[in-house]
């Protein structure tokens, strides 16, 4: 994996790589939505490709994580960036699990 300076560079190269989509949890269910598809993701229709962590100020509760997301069954592939202890346990669960599948 690579490793960015910023948030805004490692979003930058992903685009440039094709992922297009921006994921967001579902916040009924442990899924990911992509506002501009209308598309849902349950955990077994997506992958995390890479996950990056940031530290965007001297304040420690702004550290990011940026996931790489993608779907094999539609080929659709995005990002989900969201501050530590924002996800749900459950989609954090999910979301580590599939780190180490990749």
């Amino acid at each position: 994996m690579k490793n960015y300076p910023s948030l805004a560079d490692a979003l930058a190269d992903l685009r440039e790589r094709g992922y297009d989509a921006d994921f967001a949890i579902e916040t009924e269910s442990v899924c990911l939505y992509c506002g501009e598809l209308d598309m849902r993701l349950d955990p077994d229709e997506f992958h995390v490709d890479e996950v990056y962590s940031f530290d965007c100020s001297i304040k420690q509760d702004n550290n990011f994580l940026l996931y790489a997301i993608s779907s094999p069954a539609s080929g659709v592939k995005g990002t989900l960036v969201g501050s530590i202890g924002t996800f749900s346990c459950d989609l954090s669960q999910v979301l580590e699990s599939k780190v180490n599948v990749t």
